[in-house]
């Protein structure tokens, strides 16, 4: 098969990479891709908002297989795009896309959707309102009268940083300003979902689904603080852990009954299209899990340790969600744990230089159980560069976990860069 793949972080590379090891993948594209995807590949300028850019590209170079990354294209509508025929009747394209369409992928588009939809089908999940300019001074008061901490978002994409736990009422009033008057995120807070704080501990749950049926593909603990303890800024993830220590048998279960299969039963009810992956943000409160969030493809970077302990063929399970089969399908999962730290650049996630040359990446390289995965680098005169807030994921593979994250903080040591940070407490809560 020849595969188009959407994306340019270090969620790609490691589909890229997972991609390219498939028996059925025989050229891989990446648009626009990155320094790492380039090894598995050909990037390509084409962005993945150039909706008629990437058609055209899978008609002219007779692309089977898209595979869409991020979430941008996926909310506004690049599967619909995708699917469109001509006045014949007949798809200018007649590929298979990996992602939902445009109505299902308001589950991560849009906040309030996907909070209505859980309550349509009794999916368990924190109480919220929800509230934009026209019911401003209502969306005050119910700030001052709800109980401590308070959970604001803003309800569209705000690139994982849209998402902000109050510990005061003022401070949650400010934020509510900031986010709808002040229009912090754009159109993206242009509505803003108030919440519940529930209190527990966080992982998420990988799915790969048809719609119909659905296989779960592995699950992960990410860290979206810049600070160590949990402490600061949001960012895209800092680091992340795979499999979660206390999702046992019996709590996937639960998560199974409560929470996949009714989202999947909804999907159906409501006639969303959906051929793709699905993100369930979790959070086990006592020995329940409830929904944060869903995302509507992979995480950035719990791609970096899901994808690597997959072990069943990815292109296959593509095929086997396109051709009704998925329910067949044997998932197999290395017994080894995998620890991804991020490198990043100092100021992010806010301001922050590019450009930085960096060491050391060919020392570091070699190891079968290390992966180092680009999220923002460049090649300059054949030097690396950084290019981004997040730099490298440094993924590694060991029987235990507190082995995987000393070996990846290891291969950390040997990689430099000016103002290089990372947090050197990944996984610290089950250690």
């Amino acid at each position: 098969m020849k595969i188009l793949l959407l994306g340019s972080g270090g969620r790609e590379h490691a589909l890229a990479k997972k991609l390219s090891e498939s028996y059925h993948c025989d050229t891989l594209f990446t648009a626009p891709g990155n320094t790492g995807t380039q090894q598995y590949g050909t990037n390509l300028d084409v962005s993945i908002n150039d909706f008629q850019g990437v058609r055209t590209f899978c008609i002219e170079h007779h692309i089977d297989l898209l595979v869409v990354g991020p979430e941008e294209p996926l909310v506004n509508g690049i599967y619909d795009f995708m699917q469109q025929t001509n006045e014949a009747g007949m798809k200018y394209w007649d590929g298979i896309v990996v992602g939902p369409s445009k109505n299902a992928a308001q589950l991560e588009g849009s906040k309030d959707f996907s909070k209505k939809f859980m309550q349509r089908h009794q999916i368990p999940t924190a109480a919220y309102a929800s509230f934009t300019a026209e019911n401003f001074e209502a969306g005050k008061t119910y700030i001052q009268q709800h109980s401590l901490p308070v959970v604001l978002k803003a309800d569209g994409l705000a690139a994982g940083k849209g998402v902000v736990i109050c510990e005061d009422h003022a401070t949650a009033l400010s934020v509510y300003e900031n986010m709808i008057q002040q229009a912090q995120f754009g159109d993206a807070s242009k509505k803003v979902v108030i919440e519940e704080f529930l209190s527990g501990i966080e992982l998420s749950v990988f799915v790969l689904t048809n719609g119909s049926d659905y296989q779960i593909i592995g699950h992960a603990k990410d860290y979206k603080r810049i600070g160590e303890g949990d402490t600061g800024l949001n960012t895209g993830g800092m680091g992340c852990i795979s499999p979660v220590p206390f999702a046992d048998e019996a709590f996937m279960q639960e998560v199974e009954n409560t929470i996949i299969q009714p989202t999947i039963k909804g999907l159906q009810e409501e006639q969303l299209e959906y051929n793709g992956f699905i993100f369930f943000g979790l959070i086990k409160v006592g020995q329940k899990p409830y929904v944060i969030e869903y995302n509507c493809r992979m995480g950035d970077p719990e791609t970096e340790v899901v994808i690597p302990r997959l072990q069943t063929d990815l292109v296959a399970l593509f095929a086997a969600m396109h051709n009704g089969t998925l329910a067949d399908v044997n998932i197999n999962i290395d017994h080894r744990a995998a620890a991804t730290i991020v490198a990043v650049s100092s100021g992010y996630p806010e301001k922050y230089e590019k450009n930085k040359p960096i060491q050391g990446l060919n020392e570091a390289s070699g190891r079968e159980d290390v992966i180092i995965f680009h999220a923002g680098t460049a090649l300059h005169n054949n030097q690396m560069v950084t290019n981004g807030g997040r730099v490298l994921a440094v993924t590694a593979l060991a029987t235990q976990l507190q082995e995987a994250i000393t070996l990846s903080k290891q291969t950390l040591s040997a990689i430099s860069f000016n103002g290089m940070y990372y947090r050197k407490d990944i996984g610290y809560e089950f250690l």
